[in-house]
């Protein structure tokens, strides 16, 4: 796959999630708890983004962007999106960012080109269950059932669709004005949840106890972050040893290496389940808005 070292270790947090998630489904399947097909076909969803995410779907160059930045002084990939290529480059250009600062926003430009993608995938999926549903002459309980999923999935799109515009135009601001020093938070993920959230069914305490959960999620995601770096800097200096045949000091990079590369996975791993359970709760808190 020629993927670098954090990625493969984004790999495997990303496919724990998927087997873990697979496993709870296969024992609701067994108690007769998904019979509209609707969590078998979210998990269909979900490994297809893992596979388009990581190249493994047979297609070239549909990797997504990969997770150093810059190397060489170079972006590692193209954000596919001529507003945000404009974006991207004028903030370079503009002078208002540091260097740590660019890198902080190239991360936001990267979670905002997965967040399309990952629309672009279930409106695939909405697009064809529908095509399905039309095509159907007798209308049915069965039916009824798969009306109810449709309005879910749309319901979705609706949420994801939201997050997508109002990302953008954060990304369009900051790349004019500067990051703001008085900002609250700094992940792009963690920014889209807190946005999401305002928006919420929540009463004031609910929010102020996630605004204090999502402070301590930025901070584990800060520190995976930080063991991601490590594992980057440790597999160079790996391949520079081999390099060497310096048998001892091989052996202490290979040690090393792999105690970072096993930290790196697990905090993936509970960085992105974090993800997930904060995501369904400011979800279900947008639905009840709606009823």
């Amino acid at each position: 796959l020629h993927l670098s070292a954090v990625k493969l270790a984004e790999l495997h947090s990303d496919l724990k999630i998927q087997e873990k998630d697979e496993l709870s489904w296969k024992k609701l399947k067994a108690e007769g708890l998904d019979e509209d097909g609707e969590k078998e076909a979210k998990l269909r969803r979900n490994l297809n983004v893992i596979m388009t995410k990581y190249g493994m779907n047979g297609k070239k160059d549909s990797q997504l962007v990969d997770t150093n930045y810059i190397k060489d002084g170079t972006e590692s990939d193209t954000l596919d999106d001529p507003r945000l290529e404009k974006l991207w480059s004028k903030a370079k250009t503009s002078g208002k960012f540091s260097d740590e600062e660019l890198d902080k926003l190239w991360r936001e430009f990267k979670h905002h080109k997965e967040k399309i993608h990952e629309y672009n995938i279930l409106l695939e999926t909405v697009s064809r269950t529908e095509d399905i549903h039309k095509n159907v002459i007798n209308p049915s309980e069965e039916n009824l059932v798969k009306e109810e999923i449709l309005h879910n999935k749309h319901r979705e799109l609706k949420e994801k669709l939201r997050s997508i515009n109002q990302g953008f135009e954060r990304l369009r601001k900051v790349s004019h004005q500067g990051y703001d020093t008085t900002s609250e938070f700094e992940e792009p993920r963690v920014i889209d949840l807190w946005d999401m959230a305002k928006s919420a069914n929540f009463t004031e305490k609910e929010l102020e106890s996630f605004r204090e959960e999502l402070k301590h999620f930025e901070a584990k995601i800060e520190k995976h972050h930080h063991y991601q770096k490590q594992l980057e800097i440790s597999h160079q200096k790996l391949k520079h040893v081999e390099e060497t045949g310096d048998k001892d000091h091989l052996n202490r990079n290979k040690e090393k290496y792999a105690m970072l590369q096993e930290k790196t996975k697990e905090l993936g791993y509970k960085v992105k389940k974090h993800l997930q359970d904060l995501s369904s709760r400011i979800s279900q808190g947008l639905q009840h808005n709606e009823l």
